[in-house]
């Protein structure tokens, strides 16, 4: 506390000095409130510390320096004035005597007032080169040496102090003071350190050819990167006019080197993904794929295009606000956008709403497909599938583009002028570590050659988002308003069977057991039922085990099994296959599966075709005949499509729920349960998942709801945090 106090004394006291007139208590106390830290002492422990050694006076509520008059360096001296040598203060520790061998060194806290910092910073937004260039003769070197302003070090060790030096030499015709010196932002792991204490009560005055000194001393306790900025302030000496004044700033970098660190470093420098470029305005002509002879199958429930409307992307480059580009057609839509996001969510809204949210979210993700298409890249042929060809897409095991097997992208011969310029369609069929396969029209087989150059257009896949959209329609269609907002009409006193568990760990648990009871009692229809606790608490086995008991209380039961993977569902039916034994259970894969993901055990009992060596949509018969059908949320969305109808399924069972925003959930009910027959989807998820509040497009998973209760949940929760939070 007594160095920080000395410290203290000493940098109000330079303060005072900058006013002839004297400051007032208040603005004193703002100005040591700007450079304050956590061990700082108060302000009023300070200045009764300064007026004890009579250091300041106070009248009035003004504050008065009591030093004598201070020596003023002069621009006219041939050499570096020598700094003001200050008596030792009897408020406070005495500083040690400067030695005859060296210099006494003045250490500056690495901190700056924010509205400075601030300040800098919006500037470096702005004009970064401008900031970090030399000025009027003012040249600021470093060792080690920067570049382009910047200084990097990198430390083999811990706990080692280094230096980096900061050498300031005034090669132009005039004498410039140097007023003041700082770090923007307070970094704890280095201090900044000068001969004569500069600051602007007392600068420093570099006539040309001259040079001053700022050392950052480094100590890093830690790995990691730590940057900083440096400030550096001057003024010219001018008697004639009054100087504006100027700065230069320094970029430093402490970085800390490991062996870990450079194994897990990257192999090329990062580049920022380009902008989208504007396609030029020619004539194409899109040569797609030819369809593969197949038994037509048939799809009774059609999925809709659900295309957005133009003008809802006009609004959407607006901000959804007002504006003189918009024509009068599209103003008259803007009002009716904004009526369908206003207001708590309801069941008379519900497809309104979640139908434009899902038209917000195509045209966002649009632009960001866009930042990864690929110009002048080469292709070569795969060399195990001549019909093959493998394109190299940095960042897809990132997802960075997302592509799956099944996708499409757009590739056309680079420099081509052709008019209408041919734009092939190819499929991905295999995405590998930094490329994909791609199969192609035999048109561009039939022409290429290996390393051909192209352009690449990713495009997102509109089937997962027409299938949201065609829940919501049917959610809306058969009013699950029971299931989506429930009202708290369940049973209050339910009557629950005694269950003999299969897995007996489940004995023992009275919450586990209560919860396959409630579930096989159907006591929270028609609300859900839900299982909810952190990972690791047993929440699949309950499931697995009230999938069990239904089945064997109800022979009529339909279990729909569900989850957002393939791997969590492939987990449902490894568990399932033990109490299930000789019960059909059918696991339904999407047919743009890679088989190679999954385990070779599990390719009985599911849709794999052996002699087409992928996966084939299962018969409606097949379907309707399983026990359980287990399928990711996406999938289960074919089979609406197939025609399965409405109550089939009595259960619906959504396990790792929080992970799946609310119209992909949906897809896996709306159309297939009938809660008005009986039907109980059970929900189960760890309420504190990250993915419970991921976004549905650049809006939110869920807008505010209300029920019958009026009741309104936070803006941003999904259907399961919304049915855990009303206690269901």
């Amino acid at each position: 506390m007594s160095s920080e106090l000395h410290s203290s004394g000493w940098r109000i006291i330079d303060y005072l000095r900058t006013s002839e007139e004297g400051v007032s208590v208040q603005r004193l106390r703002d100005f040591y409130n700007e450079f304050r830290g956590r061990y700082h002492p108060s302000f009023s422990n300070v200045l009764n510390a300064l007026e004890r050694s009579n250091k300041i006076v106070i009248e009035q509520s003004i504050v008065y320096v009591m030093d004598g008059p201070q020596p003023r360096d002069h621009c006219d001296q041939r050499r570096r004035p020598r700094a003001p040598r200050r008596q030792n203060p009897t408020w406070g520790p005495e500083e040690p005597a400067a030695s005859s061998r060296g210099p006494s060194t003045a250490v500056s806290p690495a901190r700056t007032p924010t509205n400075l910092a601030s300040r800098v910073l919006k500037e470096l937004q702005v004009n970064r080169k401008m900031l970090m260039a030399d000025k009027k003769g003012i040249e600021i070197t470093s060792n080690p040496v920067s570049t382009e302003g910047k200084v990097q070090h990198i430390v083999e060790s811990l706990r080692k102090t280094f230096l980096i030096k900061f050498h300031i030499e005034n090669k132009g015709q005039y004498a410039i003071n140097l007023t003041y010196y700082t770090a923007l932002l307070r970094i704890r792991c280095f201090t900044l350190e000068d001969e004569k204490r500069v600051s602007r009560a007392s600068p420093i005055c570099l006539n040309p050819g001259e040079s001053y000194e700022v050392v950052a001393r480094y100590k890093l306790k830690y790995h990691g990167y730590f940057p900083a900025l440096i400030y550096f302030e001057f003024l010219p000496v001018d008697t004639k006019s009054a100087p504006e004044p100027f700065s230069i700033v320094r970029e430093m970098v402490a970085s800390t080197r490991i062996p870990l660190a450079l194994e897990l470093g990257p192999v090329a420098p990062y580049c920022r993904p380009h902008r989208r470029m504007a396609h030029k305005q020619v004539a194409t002509i899109l040569v797609r794929l030819e369809r593969p002879e197949r038994t037509f199958v048939e799809t009774p429930v059609k999925l809709g295009d659900f295309k957005y409307p133009q003008y809802l992307k006009r609004l959407a480059k607006q901000n959804l606000k007002d504006s003189e580009n918009l024509s009068p057609a599209d103003r008259s839509k803007l009002e009716t956008v904004k009526r369908h996001l206003r207001g708590p969510l309801q069941m008379k809204n519900y497809y309104h709403r979640f139908n434009l949210l899902l038209h917000l979210e195509e045209i966002q993700v649009e632009v960001e497909v866009g930042k990864y298409d690929l110009h002048n890249q080469t292709m070569t042929r795969d060399p195990s599938n001549r019909k093959l060809l493998t394109l190299k897409v940095p960042g897809v095991a990132e997802n960075r583009p997302s592509v799956i097997s099944g996708d499409c992208l757009k590739v056309s011969k680079s420099g081509d002028t052709s008019k209408p310029l041919p734009v092939y369609l190819g499929k991905v069929h295999k995405v590998e570590l930094d490329s994909v396969k791609l199969s192609f029209p035999q048109k561009l087989l039939d022409v290429f050659k290996d390393n051909m150059e192209f352009d690449v257009e990713f495009t997102q896949n509109r089937y997962l988002l027409k299938l949201q959209h065609r829940a919501v329609d049917l959610a809306a269609k058969y009013n699950l308003e029971d299931v989506l907002f429930p009202s708290g009409a369940a049973a209050t006193n339910p009557s629950l069977r005694t269950l003999s568990m299969f897995d007996r760990n489940l004995e023992n648990n009275p919450e586990q057991r209560a919860a396959v009871q409630h579930i096989v009692a159907g006591s929270s229809k028609p609300a859900p039922y839900l299982v909810f606790g952190p990972p690791g608490t047993g929440k699949t086995s309950t499931v697995v085990e009230a999938m069990y008991q239904v089945s064997m209380a109800d022979p009529s039961a339909h279990i729909l099994a569900c989850a957002h993977s393939n791997s969590a569902c492939d987990l449902l039916w490894e568990r399932l296959m033990v109490p299930m034994d000789g019960q059909p259970v059918y696991r339904m894969y999407a047919n743009y599966l890679d088989p190679g993901s999954v385990p070779e055990h599990l390719l009985d009992n599911c849709n794999w075709d052996k002699k087409l060596e992928e996966f084939v949509f299962p018969g409606k018969e097949t379907l309707m005949n399983s026990k359980i059908v287990v399928t990711t949320l996406f999938t289960a969305g074919r089979l609406v499509s197939r025609g399965i109808p409405v109550g089939h399924f009595t259960h619906v069972f959504v396990d790792e729920g929080s992970q799946a925003v609310e119209p992909e959930c949906v897809i896996a009910v709306a159309g297939l349960l009938n809660p008005k027959t009986g039907g109980l989807l059970v929900l189960a998820g760890d309420p504190d998942a990250a993915g419970t509040h991921r976004p549905v497009s650049s809006c939110i998973a869920s807008w505010p709801r209300s029920d019958a209760t009026s009741h309104h949940s936070p803006p941003d929760i999904s259907l399961f945090m919304f049915v855990s939070e009303n206690g269901f």
